[in-house]
């Protein structure tokens, strides 16, 4: 990706999109936006425990607490199965490399539009989350060499698995915006920003924070 790529990235996703499990933003303005496996070892989740948490498929919401750190939620992964992975993987990457690849990263839509597919799924609409907006601008600026672009929605095996390995992820400089450009339309360019292990901080790139169920807005955070 080139400057003026990326200048154009920016400009048509002026702003990224976090989806977390409701109640989590005093866990993030105490710790940063962790990824899961940065979550485990500050409630320090060892053994068994951690293999099942980090690498393996979550069908429901985990819950850990420590005396220090407090309670956390961690999201399930309803979206994806292993049997949906094992189709879209190639042979030398298991479900368990997959998960484990995604559980290191912190991720962000590009999009509200994919945003709000997630909250209207039918296994979230019901429920609430919290959704943190940040300047993408800013962000980019601050995490460079931290970030991750993907063109798929990596953590999404239904209704059809689509191939994917770790070659997903690319860095900003390497990502490949001209070919995306071609078969894609504005703001889906690139689908997820991810960041490896934890976003501190994140509230001076916030510009906005809400509870959503569906597309309902119901209230600030």
């Amino acid at each position: 990706m080139t400057s003026a790529e990326l200048a154009e990235l920016i400009s048509d996703c002026p702003q990224i999109y976090h989806m977390a499990e409701r109640g989590a933003w005093d866990g993030i303005k105490r710790h940063g936006l962790m990824s899961t496996c940065a979550l485990l070892d500050l409630f320090k989740i060892d053994g068994q425990s951690k293999i099942q948490i980090s690498k393996m498929h979550r069908p429901a919401i985990v819950e850990i607490s420590d005396e220090d750190a407090g309670l956390a939620r961690i999201r399930d992964q309803i979206p994806m199965s292993d049997a949906g992975l094992r189709r879209a993987l190639p042979a030398d990457i298991t479900p368990a490399d997959w998960y484990l690849r995604l559980n290191k990263m912190v991720f962000f839509w590009m999009s509200k539009e994919r945003l709000l597919r997630l909250t209207n799924a039918k296994a979230y609409r019901t429920s609430e989350h919290e959704v943190l907006v940040l300047d993408t601008r800013k962000f980019i600026d601050a995490f460079f060499e931290k970030i991750w672009l993907c063109a798929i929605n990596s953590g999404c095996t239904k209704p059809f698995p689509h191939p994917r390995d770790f070659e997903a992820f690319k860095r900003i400089p390497d990502y490949d915006y001209a070919l995306w450009r071609r078969r894609r339309p504005r703001g889906e360019r690139v689908v997820e920003l991810c960041v490896d292990n934890v976003v501190p901080d994140v509230e001076r790139f916030l510009l906005d924070g809400f509870v959503i169920r569906g597309e309902e807005r119901l209230r600030a955070l």
